[in-house]
């Protein structure tokens, strides 16, 4: 079975994203894309917002952290995209533990101040 090639969450996000001014576009774009390409609003907020900033957005809204991106609406596109603007975080694809530059931290995955036991124990 093939997806379609136009859903109701492609409308309500070109409504939300022909709202904001052309400079915001492109942030507005890769909003989108980093949170529909989750299968729950929770997971992706958790990815696009710090700390809490995601479950208390949903909460304001009254959706579910299982509910689908795909039905959010225009107005709740807004939303988001005010709160994520305002958050100052930015999706990246670098994976979690990641320093800048994608380059591990220096942490080397243990508690902060553990190190690994050396090869001779």
């Amino acid at each position: 079975m093939s997806r379609p090639a136009h859903s109701p969450a492609d409308d309500a996000s070109a409504t939300a994203r022909a709202a904001l001014p052309d400079d915001d576009a492109v942030r507005f774009d890769r909003l989108t894309s980093a949170v529909l390409a989750s299968s729950a609003l929770g997971p992706a907020l958790r990815a696009v917002l710090p700390g809490p900033a995601g479950f208390r957005w949903l909460h304001t809204e009254g959706l579910a952290p299982t509910a689908r991106p795909a039905a959010l609406t225009a107005d709740q596109w807004l939303s988001l995209f005010r709160v994520w603007t305002t958050s100052g975080r930015t999706p990246s694809g670098a994976p979690g533990g990641r320093g800048p530059a994608g380059r591990p931290t220096k942490g080397h995955g243990h508690a902060p101040g553990a190190q690994a036991a050396p090869r001779w124990f």
